[in-house]
C-alpha cells in the first residue's frame, strides 16, 4: 500500500483540466502537454479551467486526486448529475474532447444551482484513472488507490449534502476500462453500490465489439455480456 500518498478533493491549487494519459500531473507540467494532432489543447484549457473553477466554487470540488508529493498520479472525476441536462451531452462527458463527446463551451455561462436547491442531489462518478505504466514505473496500480479515492468521494459527498452517487460500469474487461475510465461492476458492488439499470452500450460495435468479446471470453466472461452497461447507485441518506 502506498500509505504516503495523499487522497484529497481537487481544489483551485491545481485545476486538473486534463487527464493522466501523458503521465503524472503537477503545477510545473499541467499547462505544457505534449503536442497531439487530435487535441486542441489551448481550446480545451480555455473551456475546462473556468468550468472546473465554477464547479469548485459552487459545489466544493469536481474530482478526488491521489498525490505522490507534488504529483497527481490518480484521479476520480465527478459532477452533479443534473449538469447533463445543462450540457445536452448525455450522461457523461470527457474533458479531453470537444462537444458532443465533451461539454459545450456555453455551459460555463449557465447558472449552477447550489446543492441545497437541486431537486436531484445525485453525484455522478464519471471516470477514474491511474497514471499509465508507459509513463511511470507501474508502482501505482493494484495498490488500493481506487478504493481510497472512492471512499474519499463518499465522505466528501456526504459532507457536502449529496443524497446519492451513481456511476456507469461494465464487465471486468481491461479494454473497456482503458476507453471509458469506468471500473467494473464487481468493483462498485464491493464499494456498496447496487445495480439499478442494465442496458447495452451503443458505442460498442463493429471491430471494437469483436475485440471486447475476445477479451471477455479470455477472462471467463460470456461473450453476450461484453457490451453490457450497468448503472450503479449508492444511497448516502
Amino acid at each position: 500500500m502506498l500509505n504516503h500518498l495523499i487522497i484529497e478533493p481537487m481544489s483551485e491549487d491545481l485545476i486538473l483540466w486534463r487527464c493522466l494519459h501523458g503521465g503524472a500531473l503537477c503545477e510545473g507540467n499541467i499547462d505544457n502537454p505534449r503536442p497531439d494532432a487530435q487535441l486542441d489543447w489551448p481550446a480545451l484549457r480555455a473551456r475546462n479551467v473556468p468550468l472546473l473553477k465554477k464547479l469548485i466554487n459552487t459545489y466544493g470540488s469536481a474530482a478526488i486526486a491521489a498525490r505522490d508529493r507534488d504529483k497527481v498520479v490518480a484521479m476520480l472525476r465527478f459532477y452533479p448529475k443534473t449538469l447533463c441536462s445543462f450540457s445536452d451531452a448525455g450522461i457523461g462527458f470527457c474533458l479531453q474532447q470537444a462537444f458532443p463527446a465533451g461539454p459545450k463551451e456555453e455551459l460555463i455561462a449557465r447558472d449552477f444551482p447550489p446543492v441545497e436547491k437541486l431537486r436531484d442531489r445525485t453525484l455522478f462518478a464519471h471516470c477514474m484513472m491511474v497514471v499509465s505504466p508507459k509513463e511511470e514505473p507501474d508502482r501505482y496500480r493494484r495498490q488500493g488507490l481506487a478504493v481510497r479515492m472512492v471512499r474519499e468521494m463518499i465522505r466528501w459527498a456526504r459532507a457536502y449534502g449529496w443524497h446519492c452517487i451513481e456511476t456507469a460500469a461494465y464487465e471486468e474487461i481491461p479494454l473497456l476500462y482503458a476507453i471509458s475510465g469506468s471500473a467494473g461492476r464487481k468493483f462498485w458492488e464491493k464499494m456498496g453500490f447496487r445495480l439499478v439499470l442494465q442496458d447495452r452500450e451503443p458505442g460498442i460495435k463493429g471491430e471494437l465489439l469483436e475485440k471486447v468479446k475476445n477479451e471477455a471470453v479470455a477472462a471467463g466472461i460470456p461473450a453476450e455480456r461484453a457490451a453490457n452497461r450497468y448503472r450503479m447507485r449508492l444511497e448516502l441518506v
